[in-house]
């Protein structure tokens, strides 16, 4: 499987595993977030169209993290590798939803806005590290397939 294919499916996979995180952590006792129900309302689409910009997101960032992160990262564990691609697609989300929360209407957040951002931060970690796993030790010498 070529660099590109495993990248799409790494961003798939650390899509599902997120979500799943997410599931769980409202199970817990943590604030209800969905990702794909935010996009909906904030640009007033069908949940469905909701879900698949999560996945093409999921998708876009897994690529960053297999073309311009993993090769540049002089980091040798994968789990450590994938925490830290995680906080800096927390951070990048971050950045994302200040900027369209300034253009478009944000839903309103269930509990407190630590345990959303703790929650949020901790599901990019899980990503981060399906990613990383799924996509496995990318060097800068595969081909670019």
């Amino acid at each position: 499987m070529g660099k590109f294919s495993k990248s799409i499916l790494a961003g798939i996979v650390g899509t599902i595993v997120m979500s799943l995180f997410i599931v769980l952590g409202a199970m817990m006792g943590m604030p209800k977030m969905s990702p794909p129900d935010m996009l909906s309302i904030m640009l007033g689409i069908s949940l469905a169209i909701g879900w698949v910009m999560h996945f093409m997101i999921g998708i876009t960032f897994a690529v960053s993290y297999s073309y311009l992160f993993a090769p540049k990262a002089k980091i040798n564990n994968i789990y450590l590798k994938g925490a830290i691609f995680g906080i800096a697609a927390f951070i990048v989300a971050q950045i994302a939803l200040g900027i369209l929360g300034a253009i478009l209407p944000m839903p309103p957040q269930e509990g407190s806005m630590f345990l959303v951002i703790a929650g949020s931060a901790m599901g990019h970690i899980v990503f981060g590290i399906a990613v990383a796993l799924s996509a496995g030790h990318l060097q800068t010498t595969e081909s670019n397939s």
